[in-house]
This record gives structure tokens, sequence and C-alpha cells, in this order.
């Protein structure tokens, strides 16, 4: 946990994310705008109200995966960020994208939803926008929200996002998690996310039995 002592100019901005290596990236890409500084670090969700507390900021960027025991542990941390500091912006950078969390992330109090893979410039707009009180998603985002309020006339169905559907249609012509990742150009754990979900989504505990519900379901 860092919380340095905030300038007085520009968007002051904490991060929290579990990667030291991320946090850095980040804290390089954003420093180099004359209007952005970074004022806080977070590694954990522990914590992180006291680096809030001391540093002030106008946004927080917030991972949803803060440990390996949990992919939303970041929702808690936005609702009681956006419960103790009623002005505070939190905009969610993760690499998770789904219908129902990008949904949940806002109806948790963030005001945005970027996937970490976004363009640079896109994620300056989107910190620019949150840092002055408006909403911002990235495309795919603002597609897994509509979908995510769009009723749906096969509601006995789950709903996929599209880059499960990509790794559905891979995983039924017998493509390994790595072979999945090279052609889909992610790495080999974000495949396993994938996955996980769609065995979740279509209540299978085998690949066979995941590609054959969904297949009976239409999505093949």
């Amino acid at each position: 946990m860092i919380a340095p002592s905030p300038r007085t100019r520009g968007i002051g901005i904490v991060l929290v994310d579990g990667h030291a290596s991320v946090r850095q990236g980040l804290r390089a890409v954003l420093e180099r705008e004359d209007d952005l500084r970074v004022v806080g670090e977070s590694a954990s969700a522990a914590g992180v109200l006291a680096v809030v507390e001391q540093s002030r900021p106008d946004v927080v960027l917030l991972d949803l995966k803060l440990s390996a025991s949990s992919d939303t542990e970041g929702l808690a941390v936005c609702a009681a960020l956006t419960t103790r500091f009623p002005g505070l912006g939190v905009l969610v950078l993760t690499t998770l994208l789904d219908d129902r969390l990008v949904l949940a992330a806002i109806q948790h109090g963030a005001r945005g939803y970027v996937v970490k893979d976004v363009d640079t410039s896109e994620l300056m707009r989107a910190v620019r926008a949150v840092g002055r009180g408006d909403s911002a998603l990235d495309a795919r985002s603002a597609a897994a929200m509509v979908r995510s309020l769009s009723p749906g006339a096969d509601q006995g169905r789950p709903r996929l996002t599209e880059r499960e559907t990509e790794v559905l249609r891979l995983l039924a012509r017998g493509c390994s998690n790595r072979a999945i990742g090279n052609r889909l150009f992610i790495s080999e754990t974000t495949v396993k996310f994938h996955v996980s979900n769609l065995m979740r989504k279509l209540d299978a505990s085998r690949r066979a039995e995941a590609v054959y519900a969904a297949s009976k379901l239409g999505y093949l």
C-alpha cells in the first residue's frame, strides 16, 4: 500500500490492483499525461479505504479480481468506496468481461467499466470522463451492459459473452486451452477463466458435457 501526498493539479488517481507490475505500468502510462497523477496504490482490498481517505483522489482504478480466491472481491470494495466517499469516481479496469458482471459493477456504484486490453487512448478518455463525474464504458462493456438489460426471448438459455462464444466454438473443435489462447491471442490463464465460466453457465462438469449442452441450446 502506498499513499503519497497528492499534488495540487489534475485528476488524482488511486490504483487498486493485485499485481505490482500492472500498477507500475499504469502509473507510467497515466503520468505521461499532464492532467493525470497517481496519488496512491493498494495491492488488495485491505486498506483501500485508508489509502483513499489519505490521498483523496478523484478516481479509483479498480480491478475486480483482487485475490486468487474471488473473481468479484472488487465489487464489495466498489460499494464500500462509493458509500463512504459519495463524490468519488470508481472506474473498473479488469480482464473480466461478463454481461452480469458489468451490470453488477454499475449497481455497486462504479461510474465506468473498461477491459484491460483497451487502447491507451480509450483508457485515458475513460479516466477523464469518470474524473469529471461522467460515466464511461468501452465498446465491449457497453455491449455487455445492453445484453444484460435486454429482455430476451430465450430467457431459458444462459447468456454467453462474445468471447465465451468464441471459446466454446473452439472447444467444440477439440482445441486445447493453449491452442484456443493462440488462436484468440489471449493467455492460457484467460482461456481457463472463460472455460470455467462456460462450465458454470452450462451446468457441465466436463468440457464434452459443456459442448453437448451448448449444442442442445442452439449455440453451435
